[in-house]
């Protein structure tokens, strides 16, 4: 249909296109109100202060002194949050669809076997020596003598081996979670990652996309996993691909993985890209143990992105 303005009255005549268009933004802005976006709105969780969060089994941050964290990257469906924190009881509750905000009360516990297995991780994750890393592994044996059937410190006693070199007890450590809970996507990403130490890929591949399955597709360890047997083989934009992937999944908890995605686009002479992420691991994490390194690199880093020659 070809629409004609009347040359002697043209200021007379309503577009029909123009007309058409003006309802489309009317019923827009009216499922707006009706109905806003809530996708980006943050949730807040409120429990002691410095416990540590999961969600759906994936570790999301850690309170603040005030005892809340605020997380950005939520889906608005059904969610099970997990916290824990030193001296209490470790709780789950359920988050209910489309809640944004969540109060989680914690009940101080006297099970010998969790105390030490809260003290086994603290331990782990302060270690900086092979010696702390042992002692750190022991208070999980004990935790474990006192509860054989404890599959989540026998995945934390697999990661401390793994750092010790003592990949056959890692082993054995998520067999024997497996044993306790047989669908289990952190033992599965650890297990993955003993494996890629010992430099068996296709074993590594195989227990990342396990772990995947097993989080329903929600399994951020894993795609960094996945990521770093892709840098193995020199296939960066692989790598950058399960990178992101891994941060779509979080919160910006692992400002880590920034660092590793800036250094894969470094890789592949992609320096605005490399700026953009060391920028942001920065910004979460300025006192971070690579700040220093990523400093002294980045003005060249901005100098390449603008298009100067760098010259050596």
């Amino acid at each position: 249909m070809i629409y004609k303005i009347h040359p002697a009255n043209p200021e007379n005549h309503v577009n029909p296109v123009k007309g058409f268009m003006k309802l489309l933004l009317a019923v827009a802005s009216l499922l707006l109100v009706c109905f806003p976006v809530t996708a980006q709105t943050p949730l807040v969780i409120t429990t002691e202060p410095n416990a540590i969060v999961w969600i759906d089994e994936i570790r999301r941050g850690t309170t603040d002194d005030t005892g809340k964290l605020s997380l950005t990257k939520v889906s608005p469906g059904r969610h099970t949050v997990r916290v824990r924190a030193s001296g209490f009881k470790e709780t789950s509750v359920e988050l209910a669809p489309g809640r944004r905000a969540l109060a989680v009360k914690l009940v101080t516990t006297t099970d010998e076997a969790e105390l030490l297995f809260q003290q086994a991780e603290t331990a782990r994750e302060k270690a900086r020596d092979q010696s702390a890393q042992q002692k750190a592994a022991d208070l999980y044996r004990e935790a474990i003598k006192l509860r054989p059937a404890f599959p989540a410190a026998n995945v934390g006693l697999a990661r401390i081996l793994m750092d010790l070199n003592e990949f056959k007890e890692a082993h054995a450590q998520i067999e024997a979670a497996r044993r306790a809970r047989p669908s289990f996507a952190e033992a599965s990403a650890v297990e993955g990652r003993i494996y890629r130490e010992e430099a068996f890929d296709r074993d590594a591949i195989r227990s990342f996309n396990r772990a995947i399955r097993e989080g329903g597709g929600v399994q951020p360890e894993a795609f960094v996993g996945l990521a770093k047997l892709y840098e193995d083989k020199g296939e960066f934009a692989q790598a950058v691909a399960e990178y992101r992937k891994a941060l779509a999944q979080l919160s910006d908890s692992e400002p880590v993985i920034y660092q590793m995605l800036g250094a894969a686009y470094e890789r592949m002479e992609k320096p605005k890209d490399a700026v953009a992420a060391y920028e942001k691991y920065l910004q979460l994490a300025p006192n971070g143990s690579y700040a220093a390194a990523i400093r002294s690199i980045l003005e060249q880093l901005k100098r390449e992105a603008a298009g100067e020659q760098i010259i050596p």
